[in-house]
């Protein structure tokens, strides 16, 4: 299952028309701009139409949304954390509403609070949203990070802490409404080595020993402009980064994601052709699956488990 980070400028059905356009099986979206703290109330009309275009296409329970990046749970700033609930509590209506089922999110950035005061911090604003939020069916699918500055969720054991912490905090409240999104330009940023199909085998393999793969709800399918272990967050087109695709035949090819939204957040345009650019990475990642790909160059072709332990 295949989709794209899509625009919704204009409507919000556009981003699943012009999904369908592009043969693709899903969509993520934000459902807001996603960098402005205010936010206008959902149209009736466009609502309506979105989950009406949704169920055309046969696509309820499989689309995406992605959280705003102003929103910071981690925050020590009561001022920042109390802004950055109210705007999480609007993404997670916002879903609702749109029956959109799964909320990528950051975790946060613990600027200078330390890890432990920071996961805490995530932990206790969602003791209150899923509280506040009783009853909704989205889950919040939390992301790993590359690890710059202070970005917490880098490593699987940061995720794994969070999600138990969580459920520390909100008990039942959080039974079916926390799951992982994991990023594969984030994990090779991270120093998760990822850039051999035995080394991404290797990567999920302990992202099921410490998060479980039963728990993965999304994955972002990007390459990495940034090299192993940069924790550099730029993605780059499927192939044509550090993971390689290599890498990502050892991902779409994994049983434990056959049923997982796998989105692209890889650069957009189209060629000179003006072949749409999401087009060119759609068919790299289908070939991968039916057929095993081309070779992805000499500089793919080390061989063994993932050395992100090491690197990390």
């Amino acid at each position: 299952m295949f989709g794209s980070h899509l625009s919704i400028a204009g409507d919000l059905s556009n981003a699943l028309r012009e999904a369908e356009s592009l043969g693709l099986d899903t969509v993520q979206i934000f459902t807001k701009n996603q960098r402005q703290w205010a936010v206008k109330p959902l149209d009736k009309g466009a609502a309506d139409a979105w989950v009406a275009e949704q169920a055309r296409l046969g696509w309820l329970g499989r689309t995406v949304a992605h959280d705003s990046y102003l929103i910071n749970l981690a925050s020590p700033d009561n001022d920042l954390w109390e802004k950055s609930i109210a705007l999480m509590r609007e993404e997670i209506e916002r879903c609702e509403r749109l029956r959109i089922g799964r909320l990528v999110s950051h975790p946060g950035a613990h600027t200078g609070s330390g890890v432990e005061a920071g996961l805490l911090r995530i932990a206790r604003a969602y003791k209150r949203l899923l509280r506040e939020t009783r009853g909704c069916s989205v889950m919040i699918c939390l992301e790993d990070t590359a690890g710059g500055g202070s970005t917490l969720g880098r490593t699987f054991e940061e995720l794994a802490t969070l999600r138990e912490l969580i459920f520390q905090e909100a008990g039942s409240d959080a039974e079916d409404r926390i799951g992982f999104c994991l990023d594969t330009c984030h994990a090779f940023a991270a120093g998760y080595d990822i850039a051999t199909e035995a080394g991404a085998r290797a990567m999920l393999d302990e992202f099921d020993r410490v998060c479980g793969l039963e728990r993965l709800a999304v994955v972002h399918l990007n390459d990495s402009k940034g090299a192993l272990g940069s924790r550099i967050d730029r993605h780059e087109h499927i192939g044509e980064g550090g993971v390689g695709l290599d890498g990502f035949r050892g991902v779409v090819n994994h049983p434990a994601v056959a049923a997982v939204p796998k989105i692209m957040e890889t650069p957009k345009g189209k060629t000179p052709k003006g072949t749409p650019l999401d087009t060119l990475n759609l068919r790299r990642l289908r070939r991968l699956m039916r057929d095993g790909g081309p070779a992805s160059g000499s500089a793919r072709r080390r061989t063994g488990a993932s050395r992100g332990a090491a690197t990390r």
